[in-house]
């Protein structure tokens, strides 16, 4: 009868058959690969996050202004609120800069103003792509640091914790002829001459010389009301 057991010496060389050696060698590549893989996998995470956080984090340092791209109904309400007007135009918190470049294509000479320098080499670059870089510019700076008195158009897309200590800026700095348009929220004090848009897409377009002549007259008949 023939024995069901193996021998031995066939026990002793059975597991060198089972695993070669080029197996090992095979499973140490495996495990090679799958460590660059995942280095890889979050170097790129790591990447992006540092890329989108300075698009996302607050863009002016004495109010939380995050970037909120301006929708394409904003952007035409604006440039409505520009109809037959000309002369230099800047945009105040200037984002990805597509407010000013829509302005620049219509024949402003057009300036963004924006602290966060991520924003500001993206909206070059987007200017140059569209070709009107020679009719635009951005500055990375805090529009509490500038002065905004030789522009004729004014654009903002700000917050309402922003809007009293800018309209006092603006007052202070702009000549009579300016027209001041704000987006999303409006001045507190001002009337607007011209509103146009609904929702988030609201425009308020301000006559420099119309809210200096109603301040004026409000300050005139004050004394004969308290009297």
């Amino acid at each position: 009868a023939k024995t069901l057991c193996p021998s031995p010496g066939a026990m002793a060389q059975a597991p060198a058959k089972e695993v070669p050696l080029e197996e090992g060698g095979g499973g140490s590549r495996r495990s090679s690969w799958g460590l660059l893989v995942t280095a890889g996998v979050g170097g790129t995470l790591v990447a992006l996050y540092a890329v989108a956080t300075p698009f996302v984090t607050p863009a002016l340092r004495k109010v939380c202004l995050p970037f909120v791209p301006a929708t394409a109904a904003q952007i035409q309400n604006v440039l409505k609120m520009l109809e037959n007007r000309s002369g230099s135009l800047v945009d105040i918190g200037s984002g990805d800069g597509r407010i000013v470049i829509a302005a620049a294509k219509k024949g402003f000479q057009a300036v963004g103003y924006e602290l966060n320098p991520w924003l500001v080499w993206y909206s070059r670059y987007r200017a140059w792509r569209d070709g009107v870089h020679q009719n635009t510019k951005f500055y990375i700076s805090d529009l509490w640091k500038v002065s905004f008195s030789h522009y004729r158009n004014v654009v903002v897309f700000g917050v309402p914790q922003m809007m009293p200590q800018l309209e006092k800026k603006l007052e202070e700095e702009l000549e009579c002829n300016a027209r001041i348009i704000a987006c999303r929220f409006p001045f507190p004090c001002w009337i607007p001459d011209h509103t146009t848009g609904e929702g988030i897409d609201t425009v308020w377009a301000y006559d420099l010389k119309h809210s200096r002549g109603r301040e004026t007259k409000s300050l005139e008949i004050t004394p004969e009301t308290e009297s």
